[in-house]
């Protein structure tokens, strides 16, 4: 079933069919708590009466149906949703996670285990960096690191307000505290890492509204050529 105009306001309408959300069915998926704060993001200025009418659809009722507890649970969500954001479009997001890839080849090239990370400013390439944790005999020195020092460097500030930073492996915990500490306002990251993926697959830090109020994640862009990168790496390791 297509949203529509009414019961939806026409700018609302436009605002969640830009996001992606056409349906009622995407909006379900999505949640109405997300698609409140996605709206928000995209900057549409508007007020619960929004909230209200997306719960209401996904009932199959009317805002004024919606009862005190409802809409008290529905702002509590609001209130301890982890961060989100409306991303780049996706042939931005592929071109710097090419440019990372690009930085993990040059640590595959020095025997470090390829990961490579960029940070990026309204679309501007501020920093780029890779793994040199072997090298330097430093644990800390992993791609996100150095790039987020990097940045930094650059910006004059240790704050990366407005900053994105696009990493081909999901970051680890010390990573994943790194990028939410710098205030980044959103990470890409390409390679799901099972082992100690802290965005997702082991635990997630972005998603702990405690530590992180600023920071969104997206992972799953240009994954197979992530991944294959490690792949190799490994396999010839072992050969």
């Amino acid at each position: 079933m297509q949203l529509t105009t009414p019961p939806i306001a026409p700018k609302t309408l436009h605002t969640l069919n830009s996001l992606g959300i056409h349906t009622l069915e995407d909006l379900r998926q999505t949640g109405a708590p997300s698609a409140f704060l996605l709206l928000k993001a995209a900057g549409l200025t508007i007020t619960r009466s929004t909230l209200w009418q997306l719960a209401a659809l996904l009932h199959n009722t009317t805002p004024q149906a919606l009862c005190l507890s409802e809409k008290t649970q529905l702002l509590e969500a609001v209130r301890n949703h982890p961060p989100v954001d409306v991303f780049p479009p996706q042939n931005e997001m592929e071109h710097f996670m090419r440019l990372a890839l690009q930085q993990a080849e040059q640590s595959a090239a020095l025997g470090e285990i390829p990961v490579g990370a960029v940070v990026a400013l309204n679309g501007n390439l501020i920093a780029a960096a890779h793994n040199t944790c072997i090298s330097s005999c430093n644990i800390s020195q992993h791609a996100e690191i150095r790039a987020l020092a990097k940045a930094g460097a650059a910006l004059q500030n240790y704050r990366l307000d407005g900053c994105d930073v696009y990493i081909t492996l999901e970051p680890c915990s010390m990573c994943a505290s790194a990028l939410i500490q710098a205030r980044v306002r959103r990470v890409v990251y390409g390679a799901a890492e099972p082992k100690t993926g802290a965005a997702g697959s082991i635990t997630n830090l972005f998603n702990l509204t405690a530590l992180n109020k600023h920071t969104a994640v997206k992972g799953g862009i240009l994954a197979d050529e992530c991944s294959g990168i490690l792949q190799r790496f490994f396999q010839n390791k072992r050969g």
